[in-house]
């Protein structure tokens, strides 16, 4: 009895055809061209997106330390489960952020005076590095850059725009270790200085403070601009100790916000 075996012989060349182009495939050979990488703002989950708003407003000090965080409540505003909220408050205790007390709840962390000097001694040791560098290697045009970021300080100052102030300091030392050629040492520093930086959050709308930190980074600039290399260590010493002497001095006038455990006692000087 004749068959028809039109269905089955289509079906079995469209397997031969694809048989026949994965065999035709190559074996997988190293990546060549430019990189590709994963979109990380594509790839960043709920819990990402809630510990970053949350990071912001703590080191920012927009959040002061004691305020009581509720999972319930964050949850509720960004209309998720309370499981993203959890982990990324679970996140910000382990980076001492957030103090999570049993049977009580979730709040902004005191900041650990013991972790202060440490920090400021290493990023001292990585500015001095950065700096020096930089002065050797400045340009013209780069040089230029760091003198409008000064005078975007010096107009801050005047305006009384505490926010701008901040992150055109922080814009001034980063960009010397990109001058520097150690872009990555500046992450590393910020890193180190998250609790430092809650500190100055702190006291950086006193106008003083800003003004000192603007002839600081005057001194700095000048020496570079020479190519004093000397001078431009020594200078960046100079800012990073005042920071030092402030935090020894005056972290008592805001008791609420510190906690004094048993290491700090022997490591901030009197």
């Amino acid at each position: 009895m004749p068959t028809s075996n039109t269905p089955q012989s289509s079906h079995q060349h469209g397997v031969s055809d694809i048989t026949s182009t994965r065999k035709k495939r190559s074996a997988n050979t190293p990546p060549t061209g430019p990189a590709r990488f994963v979109n990380a703002s594509a790839a960043q989950t709920l819990a990402e997106t809630i510990y970053q708003h949350l990071y912001r407003d703590i080191t920012a000090m927009r959040l002061l330390p004691g305020t009581p965080i509720s999972e319930q409540d964050i949850a509720n505003a960004r209309g998720v489960s309370r499981t993203p909220v959890r982990e990324a408050i679970l996140r910000l205790a382990r980076e001492r952020l957030v103090e999570v007390v049993p049977k009580s709840g979730s709040y902004v962390a005191r900041i650990p005076l013991s972790s202060l000097p440490e920090s400021m001694v290493a990023r001292s040791a990585l500015e001095a590095v950065t700096v020096k560098a930089a002065t050797e290697r400045a340009t013209p045009s780069q040089l230029l850059s760091l003198k409008v970021l000064l005078a975007q300080q010096r107009e801050a100052i005047a305006a009384k725009n505490i926010e701008v102030f901040f992150h055109s300091d922080e814009s001034f030392h980063a960009m010397i270790a990109e001058v520097a050629g150690y872009p990555g040492i500046w992450q590393i520093i910020q890193q180190l200085k998250i609790q430092v930086d809650r500190y100055r959050w702190l006291t950086v709308s006193l106008e003083t403070i800003m003004e000192q930190a603007l002839q600081d980074h005057t001194a700095i600039f000048h020496a570079m601009e020479s190519k004093d290399t000397a001078a431009a260590v020594e200078q960046m010493d100079i800012h990073m100790d005042r920071l030092k002497l402030r935090m020894a001095s005056d972290w008592d006038q805001y008791p609420n916000y510190f906690i004094q455990d048993a290491e700090s006692l022997n490591l901030l000087p009197e």
